[in-house]
This record gives C-alpha cells, sequence and structure tokens, in this order.
C-alpha cells in the first residue's frame, strides 16, 4: 500500500507560525478535506505536501514512485503558449506522444494531401496504440468540453483567469496521479460543471486532498475531514455534516472562549439536516438531539463570537426598478429588454453560464457602467454595498485598521452598541496585535475577508455580492449567511454554491446566455431538481417515440408473420449489419477528430441515435425470430 506519510511539519509566514510539528497520513483511495480560517496555512500545507513548497521543518515520507498531481490558486502560464501545449505538459512519455498527435492533427487541417504528413500520422497513431494515448487523447477532449474549454488552439495569455484555472483543472485530473491536491477547484465553475467533477472525483482512482467553500461538493466528496485550526491539525472521519455534528458537541463540551463557533455548528448542522439537501425522513430522537444542542449553545454563545450584526441605513420604499434595461458588447446580447422591480426584503440569486452577463449585470445596478438601453431608477434612500471578484485594488502598503477607518471610527450595531473599528477587526478574527499588519502581508483569503468588513462597515442597505464564497473560508461563509438572513435590506448575489444560494436567496434570475432572463421562485437546488426532472422528462419522450417490439406473452399476440413482418424479417439482418459497420466507421472517425469539438459533438450524437437504433432493431429481430419459429 502506498502512504504518504507529514513528520513533524512546521511552517512559519513572516513572525507568524501557521503550524509546528504536525503529523500525518494518507493512504490509498482516501477523500480528504482540508478546511480553516483563511490565512491558518492550508494552501500552504498543500504546497508543501505537492513539493511546490520548502517547509521550515519536518519532512514527508513517501514511496519513489509516489505521484502527486497539484492545482494552485495561482496558475503560472505562458502568454504565448497554447491550451494544447498546456494541458499536454508532463514529462510522461504517453502524454508527449498525444501531444505530438494533437499538434500533427491541427497541421493536416492546412495540409490534408501532404504525404510527410500522412506518413508521420501513420507512425504516430502506432506509437498512440503502443503508450496506451488514445484513453488520453478521448479523456482531454471530455474534461475541456465538461469545463467549457472549446479551443485548444488559444494562447493562454488571452484567456481569462476562470479559464485558466479551468485549464490547470483539467491538466491537473489528467495526470491519473497517486494523489490528487486540488486548491478551490470548483472556483470558476458553473453548475454543471460542478456536478461532473463532483461525479469525477467521487469515482476517482487515487486519492484526493482538496480545500473549498462548496459544502455540498465538500460533503458528497470526502471520507474524511481535515481542520487546521491555529497551527493544530485535527482529523475527523467522515463527511462534512458528520464533522459539524462532531465539532459542534466539541466545541460545547470545550465552551472555548477564543472565537467558540458551536452556535453556528449547530445551526449549519440544522440546515444540513432540515434544509434543501435532506430529501429523506431522518430518525427523530437525532433530530432533537441536536435541536436542543442549538438550544444550549444559543444560550452559551459569547460575546466574542464571529459576529456581523452590523446595522443598515433606513431604505424607503423605493430601492431599484429597471425598465427595458438591455445590454450588449458588439455583436454578442447579453440580455434583451428587463423589467422589474426589486423590493425592500428581497433576496435574488443570479445563475447561469460564464460569459452569460451577471457580472455585467450587478455592475449596471451598481452604477458602474451604463445600460445598453432602458434604465434603472435607483431610490434615494439607497445606499448601495459592492462587494465585487476582485478586491478593489485595496492598498497593500496601508495597515489594516487604517483601512477600516477610512470608512469609520466606528460604527452602529444593530443592537444599538457602537463599537470601534479595532472592535471590528477583533470580531472578524483579525487579533489586536495584527490590526497593523501590512495588508500585502495578508493571505488571498484574508484581505478578502478584510475586504468583506470594509464594505458592511459602510451600513448598506442594498448588498451586491459577486462570488461571495469564492476565497472566503467556510466560517466566515457561514456567519455572513446568518448575517444575510436578518438583512433587512435588498440582497442580489451572483454564484455558483448551491449551499449559499439555498440559504440566502428565495428567488432567482436565470441567465440563458441568449439574452434572456428568467425567474424562479424557490431555492437553486429546487431549480436544479426541477431542471433535471424536466430533461429526463424530455428525453423520455423522445425515446417513447421509437417504436418498440410487442413482447411474445402479449395476449394478442398474432402467431405468425404478417405479410409486412414477413418483408421485414427479410430485410433486418442486413439492416442490423448496416448499422454495426457505421458505428465501428464513427468510432474510428471520433478518434480522429482532434481538436474539432464540434464535430466530434455531431459524431457522439449519432453514435448515440444509431445504439438505439440497434438496441430497437436487435430487440424487433428477436420478437419475429420467435414469431417465426412459433
Amino acid at each position: 500500500m502506498k502512504v504518504l506519510k507529514g513528520i513533524g511539519l512546521k511552517k512559519e509566514y513572516g513572525e507568524k507560525v501557521l503550524f509546528d510539528n504536525i503529523e500525518f497520513s494518507i493512504s490509498e483511495n482516501e477523500k480528504i478535506g482540508l478546511i480553516g480560517l483563511n490565512g491558518t496555512g492550508k494552501s500552504s500545507l498543500m504546497k508543501i505536501i505537492a513539493g511546490a513548497e520548502e517547509a521550515d521543518g519536518g519532512t514527508i515520507d513517501k514511496p519513489k514512485d509516489y505521484r502527486i498531481s497539484y492545482l494552485g490558486q495561482n496558475i503560472e502560464v505562458e502568454d504565448d503558449e497554447k491550451v494544447l501545449s498546456f494541458i499536454y505538459r508532463n514529462d510522461s512519455p504517453v502524454f508527449r506522444v498525444v501531444k505530438e498527435y494533437e499538434e500533427l492533427l491541427e497541421e493536416m487541417k492546412q495540409f490534408p494531401d501532404n504525404k510527410a504528413l500522412l506518413d508521420k500520422m501513420f507512425s504516430l497513431q502506432a506509437k498512440m496504440d503502443a503508450e496506451g494515448g488514445w484513453e488520453i487523447h478521448s479523456n482531454a477532449q471530455i474534461m475541456l468540453n465538461k469545463l467549457g474549454i472549446t479551443d485548444i488552439n488559444a494562447k493562454m495569455g488571452h484567456l481569462s483567469g476562470g479559464q485558466k484555472k479551468r485549464c490547470a483543472l483539467a491538466k491537473a485530473l489528467m495526470e491519473k496521479a497517486d494523489l490528487l491536491i486540488l486548491d478551490e477547484p470548483t472556483n470558476h465553475l458553473d453548475y454543471e460543471s460542478i456536478a461532473w467533477l463532483q461525479e469525477y472525483l467521487q469515482s476517482y482512482q487515487g486519492s484526493i486532498l482538496f480545500v473549498t467553500h462548496d459544502r455540498y461538493f465538500l460533503d458528497e466528496v470526502t471520507k474524511k475531514i481535515w481542520e487546521l485550526d491555529r497551527g493544530i491539525l485535527n482529523s475527523y472521519e467522515g463527511n462534512y455534516e458528520k464533522f459539524i455534528e462532531i465539532k459542534s458537541i466539541r466545541d460545547e463540551v470545550e465552551a472555548r472562549a477564543a472565537h467558540k463557533l458551536s452556535r453556528l455548528y449547530a445551526n449549519e448542522l440544522a440546515w444540513m439536516r432540515k434544509g434543501a439537501k435532506a430529501r429523506t425522513t431522518k430518525q427523530k430522537a437525532r433530530i432533537q438531539r441536536f435541536e436542543s444542542l442549538q438550544e444550549k449553545t444559543n444560550q452559551t454563545s459569547s460575546s466574542d463570537d464571529l459576529s456581523l450584526d452590523v446595522s443598515s441605513s433606513r431604505l424607503g420604499k423605493k430601492v431599484l426598478e429597471l425598465k427595458d434595461v438591455e445590454k450588449s458588447f458588439g455583436e454578442k446580447v447579453l440580455f434583451k429588454p428587463f423589467s422589474i422591480i426589486l423590493q425592500k426584503g428581497d433576496r435574488i440569486g443570479i445563475i447561469g453560464s460564464n460569459g452569460s452577463g451577471k457580472t455585467t449585470m450587478l455592475k449596471m445596478l451598481a452604477g458602474e457602467i451604463p445600460v445598453g438601453g432602458g434604465e434603472i431608477d435607483r431610490g434615494t434612500t439607497v445606499n448601495i454595498g459592492y462587494y465585487t471578484q476582485e478586491n478593489e485594488d485595496l492598498p497593500l502598503n496601508k495597515r489594516m485598521i487604517e483601512y477600516i477607518r477610512e470608512t469609520a471610527e466606528a460604527i452602529t450595531l444593530a443592537n444599538g452598541e457602537r463599537v470601534s473599528a479595532a472592535q471590528m477587526l477583533e470580531r472578524f478574527l483579525f487579533e489586536p496585535y495584527t490590526h497593523g499588519t501590512i495588508i500585502g502581508k495578508l493571505s488571498g483569503g484574508e484581505r478578502r475577508r478584510l475586504y468583506l468588513l470594509k464594505i458592511l462597515m459602510g451600513s448598506p442597505n442594498v448588498l451586491l455580492l459577486d462570488e461571495p464564497t469564492n476565497d472566503l473560508d467556510i466560517q466566515t461563509l457561514t456567519v455572513l449567511e446568518e448575517y444575510l438572513q436578518h438583512f433587512p435590506g435588498v440582497v442580489v448575489t451572483v454564484s455558483h454554491d448551491r449551499y449559499f444560494l439555498d440559504k440566502t436567496c428565495t428567488k432567482l434570475w436565470i441567465f440563458n446566455g441568449h439574452g434572456e432572463i428568467n425567474e424562479y421562485l424557490g431555492q437553486a437546488t429546487d431549480y436544479f431538481e426541477w431542471k433535471q426532472s424536466q430533461e429526463k422528462e424530455s428525453a423520455a419522450e423522445q425515446k417513447s417515440a421509437v417504436p418498440k417490439p410487442a413482447r411474445k406473452d402479449e395476449s394478442k399476440q398474432k402467431k405468425r408473420l404478417s405479410y409486412h413482418e414477413m418483408r421485414e424479417w427479410e430485410g433486418i439482418e442486413e439492416k442490423i449489419a448496416g448499422v454495426e459497420e457505421r458505428l465501428e466507421a464513427l468510432a474510428a472517425e471520433l478518434a480522429n477528430t482532434g481538436s474539432d469539438f464540434e464535430l466530434a459533438a455531431r459524431l457522439t450524437e449519432e453514435e448515440s441515435r444509431l445504439n438505439e437504433e440497434l438496441e430497437f432493431l436487435i430487440e424487433r429481430w428477436t420478437y419475429l425470430s420467435e414469431k417465426q419459429e412459433s
């Protein structure tokens, strides 16, 4: 059995000790989710295990032939490198052969009659057979399609940050390692891609260690949770639901004075048990047990819990009214004329594929860019807090306390209490001794937490949140969700995170990518389940349209072949042979599609249709054969 071990690992960042003398082991086929507050060293630990960073003490012990594939948060690329070259960048002989084969296919598109190229193609096909390259070639096409990468000849420098991350994810998955290490793999993925990745990782033949904010994803994939908490690595058997069950009990027993989150874990557990995820009946005794736990932890919660009880400014009756709003970029129509009135208390989630105009809509609501047509009418009392995907050019040379005081020296909480900027930093889990820290020395996640605090300290009454789950740790998200549930104003959120949307939104705007925006009243999980059922019904209707042969045991079945059945019987074997021959030809064509994804899609569709036809013909042949013999 291949086992990787961490022995006495230590890591320091400046004067801060992230962890010291931690130990662990990763056995074969383990699925481990790593959680913890931003800035505690999760990414550093994964980099050390992957060999991308050196530890300040301790060792990583693993077999010599142990293979690790690593997806980091920051993707390093060469701007002129093509997607094709990037995803096959690997020392393995089989990857070199597949890369050479793909490049030759592209060259042959320009010179299809070049004999030298044809001879080279025959030679490479033999190498592909010998090295087992066809599976990698096929898997690469599937992965890139599922992750929304359609042009393998595009230069990496021309891709967005999200597209680069998806290319790097495909590359990491293709390498078939003993240990797959993924840092926030669901960032920049839409719902369909996340669902595919979840299913892929569940059946992955190897070990996985990953960090994610997506709690549905975490719950479904993991079999073990590692929690990195103030330099200590705790291990919990089971998925995320099991972890919060154990954690809530443990926190209540220990009654931690510093940053105790037991009340939130109990609330989180109640959601997992009774929320949109839970469709099956649970044991009443267990539900009652944790309802009791929730009550107890609510009574014992301390004032130094991470809390977002920031007050919001008064909001009048008129909030935002969109009147025939539309927007295009060149020939690309993001959305056709759209009208709606946003009212106090609205909780709206925006979903849709990447590039469908979700961020553009938020920017127009915030007044950062003009509408392409129509009008957005804002109420006079509206005070917008806009949490963007970027950090709005955080002043990296400024100290945290100075940055927060730019907004307010002190604010009034919802309960009327006055709290200073320094106290708010403490409530956001920034220890007093860190308040003078230069922002540039914070981790990416800590900067996002600081940025969120600054926005909320402005006492907004309309919150626009663009992918808030990206880069925020689960603990901060849990508290943000609780805050939003009691927020009296309007919240509009762009997110691919079903869990976050389920807990914070009651209405969806669905951007279909063709300029239309549809409304759905309900939670994201309900919508995706409804959408899935509609797709299944549609597929079933198409299948039922194909005539099915009568069964032999039907009471009204004729005992002898009719004239038309006799004619059918005489030609059915030839039809079967013809379909089988075409399927063989399709298989060969699919193997040579290279990067022509449109052709691959057409051939795959034809293959699916012919398989259904073949199944029908064989059933029909069986029926006619039995009737002929009766």
